[in-house]
C-alpha cells in the first residue's frame, strides 16, 4: 500500500518506550460527499474506522469499524487500497512514550441500508453520527476546530486525506 504522507512531530526524543496501534478506514463516497463520522460533542469530522485487533487483516478491521461506527455494510468485492498514513509523535498520556500509527485507508462501496451503530462508550459520549458531508465543509471544522480532547493532528490527517480526493477528482 503507498504512503500517502507522514505526520512525525519530531516530539520524543526523551521518550523511553513507544506504543503502536494500527488503524483502517473507509473512504465511502456518494453523490460527491464523503461518508464520515461527526462527533457532535467535539464538532471534529473522520473517516469510519479504527484500531486493527491483534491478528486481524487491515480489510477486516475497516469493514467491521465501518459497521460499528456508522452502521455502513461494505460490499467486500468493492475494497481497494487507497494508501496510509503514518503518524508518529510523543503520546498525550505518557511523556515517555511515542505513539505510533498507521492510518490505512481504503476505497470502497457500502449497501444503501444503514443499520444501526455499535458504539463503545467513549464514542457513545461523543455521540458519533453518520453524515454523508461536502468535503470541504469538513476540511474547514476540522481546521477551525476549539475545545476538543484530541490533539490537532488527528483532523489535520482527515482534512489531509480529503484534499487528496479533491485534488484526484474523486467527489464527482
Amino acid at each position: 500500500m503507498r504512503l500517502l504522507f507522514e505526520m512525525d512531530l519530531r516530539d520524543y526524543a526523551d521518550c523511553t518506550h513507544s506504543f503502536v496501534r494500527h488503524s483502517a478506514r473507509s473512504i465511502i463516497i456518494r453523490g460527491g460527499r464523503a461518508a464520515m463520522i461527526h462527533s457532535l460533542k467535539y464538532g471534529y469530522y473522520k473517516f469510519p474506522g479504527g484500531g486493527i485487533e491483534q491478528g486481524e487483516k487491515p480489510v477486516d478491521a475497516m469493514i467491521r469499524e465501518t459497521r460499528e461506527e456508522a452502521g455502513l455494510i461494505v460490499i467486500p468485492e468493492t475494497v481497494r487500497e487507497y494508501g496510509y498514513v503514518h503518524r508518529i509523535q510523543k503520546s498525550t498520556g505518557d511523556p515517555t512514550e511515542i505513539f505510533v500509527q498507521d492510518n490505512f485507508y481504503f476505497l470502497c462501496d457500502a449497501q444503501d441500508a444503514v443499520v444501526s451503530q455499535e458504539l463503545d462508550d467513549y464514542e457513545s459520549k461523543e455521540s458519533f453520527s453518520l453524515e454523508f458531508i461536502d468535503p470541504y465543509t469538513a476540511i474547514r471544522k476540522n481546521r477551525n476546530l476549539s475545545g476538543s480532547p484530541y490533539h490537532p493532528v488527528m483532523m489535520e490527517r482527515e482534512a489531509k486525506v480529503l484534499e487528496m480526493l479533491i485534488a484526484e477528482n474523486r467527489f464527482r
